[in-house]
């Protein structure tokens, strides 16, 4: 009531929300859910859609929040510190190995060529030294934004881009080390080379420490922590925070301490729930404050008003333009790469934003950058992070990718190496709704297969043997086993079901797929979506992250008998991207369905190139040895998802991958044209979900699996 008295008295807004913290909390969390997704639909990044919303809030626009805040700034510093965080965790270290000695090259030049440049600009525009070779510095790195888009393309595996991603692990190393060194000067007063090598020596000893150290420690701590992702998840926040306290204790920049922390535990976390319960916290909600805070200190009169700082920020776009541009030509007279891969690794080592807006931050706080220059890399961020991945969208359709593997063999051989019993189907039963189609999906496949069925019924763990709860839990799954055994016999596939009692439905089913060593897994998934689920994940995200084996979810809007055409959309025409055909084949030799395999290339795509893509997809397909051939459809559209969706009106049956996606940094601009589809399509679905020791490819870009929740 008293916050109402205030507002209807007309008591200054600011004042209001200076007394009321929590209102301007809620007002962030409005603008962090509402802005990113028109921006998006603008077909902007989300982040500048964030930056906007800070200079309109901010004394520029409405004056609702100042920088000087102790709330936003407590969480702009989390945010600051957790983005350089995330930018060492999703350096990608496989990719680097590949590739390492190019990696270096291509890194060396694209760090030094920005480097000087940058650096003879702060020369010209009458700045010092030490400020000259940290604007420098902002030059030098670089943030993937358009990963989504090349993984969408299908030619992630190509060479030139292979080394564009190994690559950002020196550029950024290089850049967070000289901003370290640059602030360190500064603070303790005048230049000298004794003070910097006593610098280097400590940030050498430093950086040794926590790499090796941390990563030392956090294998120890996974491997003795077993299944608990609340401890792993603690862990890794702990080390992001003691790394940069143990910064800040040598003298250098706290977010120097939390990029080596997320290189230091990048392979201990792995591919897996925690990295990506990680990432996603810092994603909905420190890192996009983080950039609203950029946005209040931005101050617009000054900008406009001041000639010299337009002038300044022509000059600085310009010379990034043109030094990433320069760095990628002296690349190609070294590797001798194509024009097309030249300009794809310029266009993707564009935008400048993780570690560049980071350093510009700190730079500014500790008065080595002044407010122009912060003017200046904020539109620098915007431009890049616009041309950059636009560029990428058009150069790197049909980019050459590396010779295809033969493809992996059908699912009923699959495990052939590792068992010679009858191919086996292990569906776990939850929900007596979704029962009675998944058992029928089953069993087609077991037929088809000549294999049998393992319904799977969990019962979670209680403390005693004798609770109450555990014995109703029994029952329950005694009931469902009995009418899944009746089921599965009347449609005549062997059938051999399991009790089990577990910690949890998912260990249970990934642990009984394993001793049964079973081909595949068939689950079925509810309605349910939520920030719960993508917070501490669902069944289905445990299974795919855990399982041996394929696992196939389930929507089932009709029995699968009834299913007579099938539509498999396959996005990279690379061999391993064919198991969701293999998957479709053995249930469409079951029913006599027709099977047609759907790419959907770019609308600006020629004729000629889309013949080539139809020629090369029905390569591939005919090596897979199918029975009946798939037909072969492309068409071209600005929109993948709506090409599907518009195609899939025809169709029974929809088959669609789980992807394990790697975001960008804060993970802002990637859409999400799984989930959509999954929203929007009217008829069945199935998603397949591989094995992480043979997903090397993307089939249709996806966020995480966990935007999905299930209810077996």
């Amino acid at each position: 009531m008293e916050l109402i008295s205030q507002v209807l008295v007309l008591e200054p807004t600011s004042q209001v929300l200076g007394k009321e913290p929590i209102v301007p909390f809620a007002i962030l969390l409005v603008v962090i859910l509402v802005i990113p997704i028109m921006f998006e639909r603008l077909r902007l990044p989300g982040l500048v859609g964030l930056v906007f919303s800070g200079l309109v809030l901010g004394p520029s626009g409405w004056n609702l929040f100042r920088s000087d805040s102790p709330m936003i700034n407590l969480l702009s510093d989390i945010g600051l510190i957790y983005l350089l965080f995330v930018a060492g965790l999703e350096i990608d270290l496989e990719q680097f190995r590949r590739q390492k000695s190019r990696a270096f090259g291509f890194a060396s030049l694209t760090f030094s060529v920005p480097l000087v440049m940058g650096t003879l600009v702060g020369v010209i525009l009458g700045y010092g030294w030490n400020t000259s070779i940290l604007i420098g510095s902002l030059f030098a790195s670089y943030t993937l934004l358009a990963y989504p888009i090349i993984s969408r393309l299908g030619v992630v595996n190509n060479e030139a881009v292979t080394v564009t991603i190994g690559a950002t692990i020196f550029t950024n190393i290089g850049a967070v080390l000289i901003l370290a060194i640059c602030v360190a000067v500064a603070h303790t007063g005048a230049f000298s080379l004794a003070k910097l090598l006593t610098l280097s020596g400590w940030l050498i000893i430093y950086s040794v420490a926590v790499v090796t150290g941390f990563d030392w420690a956090g294998k120890e701590f996974f491997k003795r922590s077993g299944d608990d992702e609340g401890n792993k998840f603690l862990f890794v926040l702990l080390s992001v925070f003691l790394a940069a306290v143990g910064a800040q204790l040598i003298g250098v920049e706290r977010i120097v301490g939390a990029f080596l922390a997320g290189l230091a535990v990048n392979e201990a976390v792995g591919e897996g729930p925690v990295k990506e319960k990680v990432v996603f916290i810092g994603s909905v909600l420190f890192i996009p404050i983080f950039f609203v805070d950029l946005g209040l200190l931005v101050d617009l009169p000054a900008f406009v008003n001041n000639l010299n700082t337009l002038k300044l920020t022509l000059l600085i776009v310009v010379s990034l333009i043109i030094s990433k541009l320069i760095a990628a030509l002296l690349t190609k007279l070294v590797y001798h790469y194509k024009w097309q891969e030249i300009l794809t690794m310029w266009s993707l080592s564009l935008p400048q934003v993780g570690t560049t807006l980071a350093a510009t931050l700190v730079g500014y706080r500790a008065g080595l950058l002044p407010l122009e220059v912060l003017h200046t890399v904020i539109v620098l961020m915007l431009v890049t992070s616009t041309l950059g991945p636009l560029i990428t969208s058009r150069i790197a359709v049909g980019l050459n990718s590396p010779p295809d593997e033969d493809p992996a063999p059908p699912l009923a051989e699959e495990n052939a190496s590792e068992t010679d019993s009858a191919f086996t189907i292990v569906v776990p039963i939850y929900n007596p709704q979704t029962q009675q189609y998944l058992i029928e999906m089953a069993a087609l496949l077991a037929r088809q297969s000549q294999g049998k069925i393992i319904p799977l019924a969990i019962a979670t763990a209680a403390a005693q043997m004798d609770a109450p709860q555990l014995e109703a839990s029994l029952q329950r799954s005694e009931w469902l086993l009995n009418k899944a055994t009746t089921q599965s016999r009347a449609l005549g596939v062997a059938t051999e079901p399991v009790l089990r009692i577990d910690d949890a439905f998912a260990q249970g089913i990934s642990r009984v797929a394993r001793e049964q060593k079973a081909n595949l897994i068939v689950m079925g998934w509810g309605k349910r979506t939520g920030l719960r689920a993508r917070l501490f994940g669902n069944v289905i995200d445990g299974v795919l992250w855990a399982s041996h084996c394929p696992v196939a979810v389930t929507r089932l809007v009709e029995s699968p008998k009834k299913i007579q055409r099938i539509l498999v959309p396959i996005e990279n025409l690379t061999a391993p991207t064919l198991q969701p055909v293999q998957f479709a084949q053995m249930l469409a030799q079951a029913n006599q369905s027709h099977i047609t395999v759907l790419n959907v290339c770019d609308r600006r795509t020629s004729s000629s190139k889309i013949a080539w893509r139809r020629s090369h997809l029905s390569v591939l397909v005919s090596k897979l040895a199918l029975a009946n051939a798939p037909e072969i459809q492309i068409i071209a559209h600005e929109n993948v998802a709506q090409a599907i969706l518009q195609a899939a009106r025809l169709y029974d049956l929809v088959v669609l991958p789980f992807i394990r996606n790697r975001t960008s940094p804060g993970g802002l601009a990637i859409s999400d044209v799984t989930t959509q589809l999954a929203r929007q399509l009217t008829c069945s679905i199935i998603m397949l979900g591989e094995p992480q020791r043979t997903q090397t490819t993307n089939l249709v870009p996806s966020n995480t699996v966990s935007s999905i929740t299930s209810a077996v």
